[in-house]
Formats: C-alpha cells, structure tokens, sequence
C-alpha cells in the first residue's frame, strides 16, 4: 500500500439526470416458435456462405431477431438435473448464465408456475417454459449528460450518481441511463468490459438511491474491482433515514435474502441456502443469499424517525431496504418496502409528518466509498454529503451533523 487518498464532494443540485437451436435429446420435446419473416430475409441476404460468420452476425444483428419462447417437457431422465443447467442444454443457444438470468427475473415457469431458483432440481414430466424479454439494444448509444465524477484515472471513474438516474438500459429504460453518459464521457475505454450490456459497470445503485460508485474503465481494473466486491474487500457506508427508533441503537442484521415467493419485483428476507446438502428443492424452493448490514444510530428525531448509518457486508440487491425493513424499520420514502406509515409517526408535528410522507423516494445515500485502487494499489477513499433533497428533508428534521 502506498498511502491514502481522500475524496470529498458536497451537492450544491441534483445531477441531471439463434444460431440454430442445437438438436435437443431424445425423449425431450422442444418447440420453439421462430420469426419466419425475419429469417427469410437474413438468408436471402447472406446466401449460403453466411455460416462462415454466425457467430458475429448473430452479435450484430442479435436486436433485430425477436426473443424465442421455448417449451421443454422433462423427462426421468433428467431428474436431478439443476434447472438452469438442463435448460441451457436443452435450448443450445441461451447460456447457462443466461438461463439462471431469466429465472430470477422471472421469464421462467415450471407447469405454469414461476420458477424461484437457477439450482432446483429438475421434476420429471414437467413442463419448463421460457420466455425471454425483448432484447435491449446490443450496445447502448453514448447520451452526453452531466456527470459529477470525484476521481478519474486510465483504469476507472469514480462518480457521485444522483437520484433518479437509472444505471444500465434495461426494458423500460433504454436509453437516458449512467452507462449512456459514461459511453459519452469516456468512449471507446467502456465498451465491450465483459461483454456485458452494462459495460464497466462494477456494482449498482437503485435508481432512486444517490451516491458513490466506481466504474471501471478497463478489463483488468473491471476483474480486480469485481473481485473485491465478492470478497468485500472495501468499505461501503449509507446514509439512511428510517422509521422508527432501532433498539438496539447499533446492531448487525444478519439474513439472506431472495425474491419474493409472490410478488417477484420485490426481494424479501426468506430461508438461506442449505449448506453441506445439494443445492435445488432440498435447500428451499426460494432460497436466500446470505446478506449482513451492520447499522448505527446517528440521530434520533422526535421518537420517531432515525437517521442511520449502515455498512454493507455483502452486496445483495435492495439489502439496507430490505434488511431495515426485515427489523421494524422500514426507510422513509420507499416505494416498495414501506407497506404502512408506522404508528409512531402519529406524534410527530403536522408539518414534519407531512414532509416524511411526501419524500418522493428512498431516503438512502451512498456516502462513502474506499477500495484499493487495482492497478496502483493505492487507497481511495471517496466521501459525499446527501444531495439537496436529501439535505433539505434533514433539515425540516433539525438535523445537526452528519
């Protein structure tokens, strides 16, 4: 190590913001319902020498073609096969990680029913149906937008995102989003790390929650920064503004965390993987990634709402809300984890009440960020204040440090 550099920000404003499928086994009935429109006209234009070129056509061209859905009946020879590895098998042209992608998204059923987890195991006679989303664009357009960024290097970006701003083009936001500004600002360094969709992109932020991120700029930093976050080799902390007064005022949330069994937009606290068996229905048809948050008490306001420090164990999607929610407390704003306005809140006065109430999203902030750098192995440290609204909401509170 080679010291220790430190970043700091304040928020003055918010930043604006195929191939063929491969022949299936015997005894496995596949059918798959195909654009024939669109593979006349691929043929007519390639001729019969196109094959020389699949594999890089079906790179370029892939967004033109129509998801396929495929239904596969198995049989008892597959049992105890995991459901994803049994279904990239059998389709031939999705990948496995491809297939447990769609699982967890929910793009996959077992006779009409959702499937919950990539390891299940296979149940003989049932019908698998998957059912891939439309694809978004193979590479997304670089959008010039305004972007807050604390550190930049020849290896990575590290940026300050505000709210509102969606992180990678997904169905419903395919363009507008971080990676089309980071394609803007940085080029050529972005594309194609890891052949991903979201290039560069080393962790995540919700739409809705601001803060610290690091993006890498090239394969190398990508691989190093990616492995730190698995082995939690950094330090993460959120500002947080919560419901409620946790009691104990400091304490570590331990629970895994997976899809909802209803409602699969949502992630909710359920049972952990079983350890020392196989992985699939023995372990719990929906179960859970272990997930730890450590939390601390920064103020109490009127004994009823709390500000919140929280640093994250692991890196599990919507895990402060989650896990906050999980223990009582639930973050103000939130849209999907906050089901009822807490009846402490009754005591609070009107007007601080009716500020809470009207918070248009998760009260959540990355502050603070340090890893070391991948290259120059270096200790980064990265700090930001709550943006404006954030600010203003604390405020009304009669918030007196952070």
């Amino acid at each position: 190590m080679h010291g220790e550099v430190v970043f700091r920000t304040r928020h003055a404003h918010d930043a604006a913001a195929g191939g063929q499928v491969q022949a299936h086994r015997r005894q496995c009935r596949l059918r798959t319902t195909t654009t024939r429109a669109l593979d006349e006209q691929h043929n007519q234009r390639h001729g019969a020498g196109h094959d020389q070129h699949a594999h890089r056509h079906n790179q370029e061209f892939e967004c033109l073609h129509l998801p396929q859905t495929h239904e596969i009946t198995a049989t008892q020879a597959d049992h105890g096969q995991r459901v994803d590895r049994f279904l990239a098998e059998r389709i031939g042209n999705l990948s496995r990680s491809r297939v447990k992608a769609l699982i967890e998204e929910g793009h996959v059923t077992r006779d009409g029913q959702p499937l919950a987890e990539p390891a299940q195991t296979v149940r003989p006679g049932s019908l698998y149906r998957v059912a891939p989303p439309p694809p978004a664009p193979a590479r997304p357009q670089a959008q010039a937008m305004d972007l807050d960024i604390l550190f930049e290097d020849g290896h990575l970006i590290v940026l300050d995102k505000p709210a509102g701003l969606v992180v990678h083009p997904a169905p419903g936001n395919l363009d507008g989003t971080l990676v089309n500004g980071l394609l803007a600002h940085a080029g050529e360094e972005l594309e194609g790390i890891g052949g991903e969709k979201r290039p560069g992109i080393v962790h995540r932020l919700d739409k809705d929650t601001s803060g610290i991120m690091v993006v890498a700029k090239s394969q190398q930093a990508h691989q190093i920064l990616s492995d730190a976050f698995v082995a939690r080799d950094l330090d993460r902390e959120y500002l947080a503004l919560a419901w409620g007064v946790p009691n104990p005022a400091e304490g570590v949330i331990e629970a895994a965390i997976g899809r909802h069994t209803t409602d699969r937009k949502r992630m909710a606290v359920v049972e952990p993987r079983s350890r020392g068996v196989q992985r699939g229905e023995m372990a719990g048809a929906n179960a859970g990634k272990h997930a730890i948050t450590r939390y601390s008490t920064e103020q109490v306001f009127h004994g009823a709402v709390t500000l919140v420090r929280c640093k994250l164990m692991t890196g599990r999607t919507h895990q402060i809300r989650v896990h906050m929610a999980h223990i009582g407390h639930p973050l103000v704003g939130d849209p999907v984890y906050l089901r009822r306005i807490p009846a402490g809140s009754k005591a609070l006065p009107p007007e601080l009440r009716e500020a809470l109430l009207a918070f248009p999203r998760q009260a959540l902030h990355a502050a603070s960020l340090g890893f070391l750098h991948p290259v120059t192995r270096k200790k980064l440290s990265f700090r930001s204040d709550p943006p404006e609204d954030f600010q203003n909401l604390l405020g009304v509170l009669g918030c007196n440090r952070l």
